[in-house]
């Protein structure tokens, strides 16, 4: 089970539960496009207990780079969403679900490029299913089967990019 913050603090809606995104135990890593070719730079870090997401998208052979948990039980039974707590740069990203079963689930969410972090909310319903990155006619998300949280930038555009992550939220 993930590092689950029980005293959250006074920024923390009441019945949500929060995952450290800085943890350790997350077991983040790194997948960008050189996967198939591309060019996209991207990885993390954990800089004053938040995760920060930064690279550089090329989309001549891919134009994507992403962030992805080791797949570990997430307990999301019952819940109807997620909400992220970020500092954007004004592009847009993907909030990336697996299953056991290795479906992913994408669901995409702009940022505002201003200077406090924001409140992201993502219900589970807007998260659609794909394998390598094509869209497929189902199944709906079941949020007790989700192994795998990441983060994804693949909006289209080329240069740099930069999320900072103080906060997952279940609700």
């Amino acid at each position: 089970m993930v590092a689950v913050l029980t005293d959250a603090g006074a920024n923390m809606e009441p019945g949500r539960t929060a995952i450290d995104a800085a943890s350790d135990e997350l077991g983040w890593r790194t997948v960008n496009d050189n996967v198939m070719g591309g060019r996209s730079r991207g990885g993390f870090a954990f800089e004053s207990g938040v995760l920060v997401f930064r690279g550089s998208t090329n989309t001549d052979g891919g134009g994507f780079s992403s962030i992805r948990s080791t797949h570990q039980p997430l307990d999301l039974a019952g819940a109807e969403g997620m909400a992220l707590r970020v500092l954007g740069d004004g592009r847009t990203y993907t909030m990336r679900l697996e299953t056991a079963d290795r479906i992913a689930y994408w669901a995409s969410f702009p940022t505002s490029g201003g200077e406090d972090f924001e409140t992201v909310h993502i219900p589970f319903n807007r998260f659609a299913p794909r394998r390598r990155g094509q869209r497929l006619s189902g199944p709906p998300l079941k949020p007790a089967a989700v192994v795998g949280l990441g983060l994804m930038i693949y909006d289209g555009l080329d240069g740099p990019f930069q999320l900072q992550v103080d906060r997952i939220e279940v609700h």
